[in-house]
């Protein structure tokens, strides 16, 4: 077996969870890659592998990512991308998609044993048709957020599915979430928990002006075009997964719907995905 490390080290403490991760899977008989850009910082991982960052991504079985859940969005392409599996390390405050806290990581001896659970996750695709054509933004594993930029102050978003509109209202933006997606900022929103093995889109408001506006929930086959409009002509952004901001302008159309690719998340820890929720959501967090 093959794993790769995946540390985001401006995390504290992640330098020093990679190095114990790395004891573990090495003791266990576990080969560790990691990308050849920390070679000089894990110099004395003698029996590590270093190599290109998708060339090892490419050959291993599993990616640890040692970080917080916005490390295991910034790799979850990686993992789509080569079908392997994927686990957290949590270095964070919440950490709801990491399986394993610091203190959990000697459990890692347990993927050469096989003695894991696996949970298939399901991502979205986002692209803008646009005047001159359609752009692929991307894929992902939590959301697609449409936000007013900072010259925009509130804008008219219209949703539909085919040529049915679903939703018209003003608001400060959209979110299009996976299940999985559904404990993240689309909670913050006011949107359900989702139970992450179902497969659906979930579509919430952000500070909309009605009273009435209600998340939905769309089938996982369903095509949504949004549009929108501004008074001052101003565009929106959109952003997968947190990542840099693409904007969006008034005659442009966005499309979100399910992706052919998925994730497969190891859980490590045997705890439930209700476990989580009651654990980390039901109760104050530590400071």
């Amino acid at each position: 077996m093959k794993v790769l490390l995946y540390p985001n080290l401006l995390k504290e403490n992640a330098f020093e969870y990679t190095v114990a991760a790395y004891e573990v899977l090495v003791s266990s008989g576990i080969s560790v890659l990691l990308s050849d850009e920390y070679k000089s910082i894990f110099q004395s991982l003698n029996k590590a592998e270093f190599l290109p960052e998708r060339t090892a991504a490419r050959s291993s079985d599993v990616i640890v990512a040692v970080g917080g859940d916005g490390t295991i969005l910034k790799c979850s392409m990686l993992a789509a991308d080569f079908g392997v599996k994927m686990l957290g390390i949590n270095c964070g405050r919440l950490g709801f998609i990491a399986s394993l806290e610091h203190n959990d990581i000697d459990k890692l001896a347990q993927l050469a044993a096989g003695k894991y659970s696996v949970s298939r996750r399901m991502m979205i695709d986002a692209e803008i048709i646009r005047s001159n054509g359609t752009e692929f933004l991307g894929t992902a594993l939590n959301d697609v957020v449409i936000s007013r930029g900072s010259d925009c102050k509130i804008a008219d978003f219209e949703i539909s599915i085919g040529d049915t509109e679903v939703s018209a209202l003003r608001a400060d933006g959209l979110i299009f979430s996976t299940p999985t997606g559904a404990t993240a900022y689309s909670l913050s929103a006011g949107g359900p928990i989702i139970d992450p093995d179902m497969e659906c889109i979930e579509f919430t408001h952000i500070c909309p002006h009605s009273l009435f506006a209600r998340t939905m929930l769309f089938g996982a086959d369903k095509k949504l075009t949004v549009r929108f409009h501004s008074t001052n002509g101003a565009d929106v952004c959109v952003g997968i997964d947190g990542s840099d901001d693409i904007k969006m302008r008034e005659n442009d159309r966005l499309v979100i719907s399910k992706s052919k690719k998925s994730i497969d998340l190891i859980d490590i820890n045997g705890r439930s995905f209700y476990n989580s929720v009651n654990t980390k959501l039901m109760r104050p967090l530590k400071k």
